[in-house]
């Protein structure tokens, strides 16, 4: 037997057990009180001050939803190339359609430019309320988005399609995988990573462990996605390895009489 053989087998010997070790930890009954087992932990918040986060599982910042933070419904905010249907109530004649610009304003008609990108249809109503308060007393309006970027996440990964998918409807970390075709079978399902944008300098990501919810049938822990949640499937370790492995010296391993 070579060299290389032999470090073949040992190394595929190495694996199975590590592969058996982590099957028997598995089957081990349901944690004690009967209680599910958690499978959504904070491994990192990355912030405009490169400074070290305090893992807070299922929780951004204190705020929004404690499944991994932020609103179940967040308010819709506007982006560069929306367009923008302005109505006033009492004054029709001022009624127009604005696109959101590179620079994030708007142009009003007889009122200047006002920032847009970045508010809820709510606070542009007050902005632009400002604006024309030498102009209308107290003026009526509302503002309507006509053409936005649709809601969408993202999959990466070992996923069967990987790309970017529209967000119609509540969907959860598990529905998302099936719609971009399900796992590969190089896929490591236990380790899901899950990146969401908090803040536009803050980023959380979370580790979903989907192995357990489908071993459990249980997906009452199956986190639901935010607009632009972007979701990437690592590659397994044995998948890692195998790319590496001789194929000749696997062929005599597998066929080996000696197991």
């Amino acid at each position: 037997m070579n060299r290389k053989f032999g470090f073949a087998v040992s190394l595929c010997i190495t694996l199975l057990l590590q592969v058996c070790g982590t099957a028997a930890a598995q089957g081990q009954g349901p944690t004690q009180g009967g209680a599910s087992q958690t499978v959504l932990s904070d491994i990192s918040r990355v912030g405009q001050d490169n400074e070290p986060a305090v893992p807070q599982p299922g929780k951004a910042g204190g705020t929004g939803n404690p499944e991994l933070g932020r609103e179940r419904r967040p308010l819709y905010r506007f982006r560069k190339s929306d367009v923008l249907e302005i109505n006033f109530t009492f004054t029709p004649k001022f009624n127009q359609t604005a696109t959101v610009q590179p620079d994030g304003r708007i142009s009003l008609r007889d009122a200047g430019p006002v920032i847009a990108e970045g508010l809820t249809s709510v606070e542009l109503e007050e902005s632009i309320r400002s604006a024309y308060a030498g102009t209308l007393h107290d003026p009526k309006l509302t503002v309507i988005a006509k053409e936005f970027d649709k809601p969408f996440f993202i999959a990466s990964g070992e996923v069967t399609h990987p790309g970017k998918y529209e967000l119609r409807s509540d969907t959860t970390v598990a529905e998302a995988v099936a719609i971009a075709g399900g796992f590969t079978a190089q896929s490591k399902h236990s380790q899901v990573l899950l990146f969401r944008r908090i803040s536009s300098e803050t980023v959380e990501a979370h580790v979903i462990d989907v192995k357990h919810m489908f071993l459990a049938r249980d997906l009452n822990e199956d986190p639901r996605l935010q607009p632009g949640d972007f979701l990437v499937v690592p590659k397994s370790t044995v998948a890692k390895v195998m790319r590496y492995m001789p194929t000749s010296s696997m062929g005599m391993f597998l066929t080996s009489g000696h197991f």
